[in-house]
Formats: C-alpha cells, structure tokens, sequence
C-alpha cells in the first residue's frame, strides 16, 4: 500500500471537517498485515486484580471439561467466561501508541505506519462466580472409605483422586477446592483424597467418645497421644487423629502436648445423621428423645445443629423429622428452588434458609435470593415462600 503523506492526511481532515487544531498532531496510518486474518486470536477483559496476578508472573487456568461450560480460576477465585459481541471491530496492533503515550513524547513521529496484526468482533468478559464444587463430594462418594482391612477397597476398581487430578477435573480454584475438601472432612490416604464411609465414620467417633467417657475427660481437653496409644491397636493411628481433627479444634497447651476441642454440635449432629438415615420419616417427640439418649453423656441436643441436614414437617400430625441435606441438591439455583418446592409447597424463611444460603453469591442475601426465585403470601399470619413457576 502506498504511504500516505501529510498532504493527503490535511485534505482527509478537510473533507471530513475536522480542526487539525483540536488533534493530537501524530497521525496512525493502518493497512492490513499479510497475517490478518481473523480468529486466531481472542480478546479476554481482565480486572486489575487479575491482571496483577499475571503481571506477578503467576498463572490463570481455564477448566471444564467437554460438556461443562468453561470457567476461568486465579490462585484463589473462579470467574464464569462468557463471550461479549461488540459493534466495533477490535484491532491489534503491535506497538500501538495511545494518545497518553504520544502525549508523554513530543518527538513521536508525525506520520506514523502501523500493520494491523489481527481483528476480533468479541471478546471473554469474566463474571466472578461461585467454584463449582458438587462434583468434588460426588466423585470422592464413588470409593468412600470403609477402613484399612476391607477387602473392597484393594479390588475397587474405582479411580482415587490426586490434588492434581482434582485441579484438573473440578471448576474451581485450587485455594476454593482445598477448603471444600476440609469442609467434607475428606483425608489423604496413601497420597489420594478420600472421604470416609458414615458408618466407618461413626465406628471411629464411638471409639473416641467410649475412651472420653471411661477416662472421665473434658471434652474441651482430650489428649491426642493417649488416644493414639489406646485407640492404635484398634485403628489406624492416622484415622483416629482424622477423626479427632473432624470433629474437635486442635490446640497446644503450655507444655507443649496436643489436645482437642471437641465440638458438642458437630458430634451431635452426625448421630443424628445415623438414627435419620434409617427411617423415611420419624415421629419428632420420640426422636427427641431417642437422639438424647444416643449422644455421649454430658453433651445436649438442640434441633438447630441440624440445620441443612433434617427437615421438621409441623403440618403433619404428630409432628416428624426426616433427613434432607443439602449437598443432595442440585448446585444450580433454579433446580435448586424447582427440587425444594417439589419437597414442599411453602416454605417459611426460617426453614428455607439453611437449604439456599451457599446459593448466595458475594454481598448477595437470601432475602435477595426468595425475591428473585419465589414468590411470598401470608399464611396464618406467617410469611410463607412459594415457587413463582408451576413445579412439573
């Protein structure tokens, strides 16, 4: 292409009748590099959080698999990529000055020739979003646990799970994926992240709460080295300070030696669990008391430690309970809603809450959550939550 000159730039400026007084006095001429072609390259909007992490020299990762949507993760956050059309097309030009830079240097060059390298009529837009972490549990739950003696678990033909093969296969980060895996009080074994079997479980945190009570202790002082002395001969040493760490807050006394915290809601609450997943409903007056009974001597239970874990029906007479957890829901929020409403017609605040309260993006609440997805009425003088859709 013929190079233009100032002449030729002058007439144009005329033509359009534009002030060359109110321009910059540098002037880019464009013409198409012989590699212009378009698609080979693609435009991502970054926030200047994330642009410091790559400038830092630190990575982003983009995973899903085949027919998953693809998400975008720094070290600690997940972003949703969705593709933004622009009316504009967007040129690259290698060594493009902006008007600041030409501003900053009053030597720049009068005419200056640029080829444009690339084109694009869209470009990945991020949205932060919740780390898909259902996945996590549910592929851990295909191999639980059962303990180091089962013949099951040298025959499963299940695959174990890396941290690599977890950063590979769940949409998240890696900083979000390794609390899940605290969370759901998963542990290593022989290198792989497993989660324990319940009732492998629960094996453990008899073993625990019979030694507590022969030996007289505080719950809140539970000596780890006497427990692994006394508990090893039964257990893997590794599985009773796993389960001492599930259910118990590790300190250092004074002296030096470890002890834990055991957490009266958290133990509460598993035994509940146990005498829930046997029964489809339970009548609640008669659960009350069982479940009293069935927790170690000395600890008090209250229907608010099974919050996201069993429902209390108030219609039926008598009154039941029956198990419903909330890591069997679906992880999208309007399955999530369209599966609550199908289990219960209304819903009081109160009772839905621990049901949708992980749905809640960052700053967003649940009040925000039921206007958007239910819609309310008085019932008897109660606000009650409905679905705003017919439920299939």
């Amino acid at each position: 292409a013929a190079m233009r000159s100032r002449a030729e730039v002058d007439a144009t400026l005329q033509t359009a009748k534009l002030n060359p007084a109110e321009l910059l006095p540098a002037v880019h001429c464009l013409s198409f590099g012989p590699q212009a072609g378009g698609g080979e390259c693609c435009l991502l909007q970054l926030e200047p959080g994330l642009c410091a992490e790559l400038e830092a020299g630190r990575s982003l990762v983009i995973r899903g698999e085949k027919d998953e949507r693809a998400v975008l993760c720094s070290k600690n956050k997940t972003y949703d990529m969705k593709i933004a059309d622009t009316s504009n097309m967007l040129l690259f030009v290698p060594g493009c000055k902006t008007p600041e830079e030409l501003n900053a240097d009053p030597a720049s060059c009068n005419i200056i020739h640029s080829q444009i390298a690339g084109f694009a009529k869209n470009y990945w837009e991020l949205r932060r979003c919740r780390p898909k972490l259902k996945k996590l549990r549910k592929l851990l739950m295909e191999d639980p646990y059962e303990g180091p003696d089962t013949r099951k678990d040298q025959t499963s033909t299940f695959s174990k799970y890396t941290t690599e093969d977890l950063l590979s296969l769940i949409q998240a980060s890696e900083v979000e994926i390794l609390h899940q895996l605290q969370v759901i009080d998963a542990c290593k074994i022989e290198g792989c992240w497993r989660i324990l079997d319940f009732d492998y479980e629960m094996k453990l945190l008899n073993h625990v709460t019979q030694l507590i009570d022969s030996e007289s202790w505080p719950f809140s002082k539970v000596p780890l080295c006497v427990c692994l002395e006394e508990l090893g001969s039964l257990e893997p040493r590794e599985m009773i300070e796993h389960i001492l760490l599930s259910y118990g807050r590790k300190y250092v006394d004074d002296a030096g030696e470890v002890f834990f915290e055991m957490r009266e809601d958290k133990i509460c609450r598993a035994i509940a669990q146990m005498l829930l997943q046997n029964a489809v409903k339970f009548n609640l007056s008669e659960f009350e008391e069982v479940w009293q009974q069935s927790v170690p001597e000395g600890m008090t239970t209250r229907l608010d430690q099974l919050q996201g874990l069993a429902l209390v029906d108030k219609s039926s007479r008598p009154e039941t309970i029956f198990l419903l957890k909330v890591e069997d829901l679906p992880e999208d929020n309007q399955e999530r809603f369209n599966s609550l409403f199908g289990i219960r017609e209304k819903w009081t605040e109160v009772d839905i809450t621990p049901y949708i309260q992980d749905l809640c993006a960052e700053k967003q609440t649940v009040g925000a959550l039921l206007t958007k997805y239910a819609r309310s009425s008085m019932l008897n003088g109660v606000k009650v939550y409905n679905s705003r859709r017919p439920i299939s």
